[in-house]
């Protein structure tokens, strides 16, 4: 014989606009905002760097807050995806240790994602599993 089960199921109206506003997730918000900052932040020691302008390119065409890191020069889609021997920034022609292509897949490899990811977690209060 089957036993029987009873529940009772309550409704609960949660304002989902409010939530996420509350937790600072919205789109363009301090979250967002926090993540764009921190990708560049945490990208450049991997960035190619003879002149600083791949760098400073993700600066400037960065909308800090849009979702979107972006590096903008003649030459960037090609640093990214072809590998290459970079010189570091002192003239002597020394590699320049961990700078290089893919420098966003790097930087989240090398423990940048988790930093991120808890920074956004302690800023919006959410717990995360």
């Amino acid at each position: 014989m089957a036993e029987t089960f009873t529940f009772t199921l309550k409704t609960v109206h949660m304002d989902a606009p409010l939530i996420i506003q509350r937790l600072g997730i919205e789109e363009g918000g301090p979250v967002q905002r926090f993540i764009d900052s921190e990708v560049l932040r945490k990208c450049q020691p991997y960035v190619p760097m003879d002149t600083g302008m791949l760098i400073r390119s993700g600066i400037l065409h960065t909308k800090i807050g849009s979702g979107e890191v972006k590096y903008r020069t003649p030459y960037a889609r090609r640093w990214y995806y072809i590998p290459a021997s970079f010189q570091g920034g002192s003239g002597k022609g020394t590699e320049a240790l961990g700078r290089g292509n893919y420098w966003f897949e790097r930087m989240k490899n090398k423990g940048g994602r988790e930093a991120i990811l808890r920074g956004a977690q302690k800023l919006s209060g959410a717990k995360l599993t």
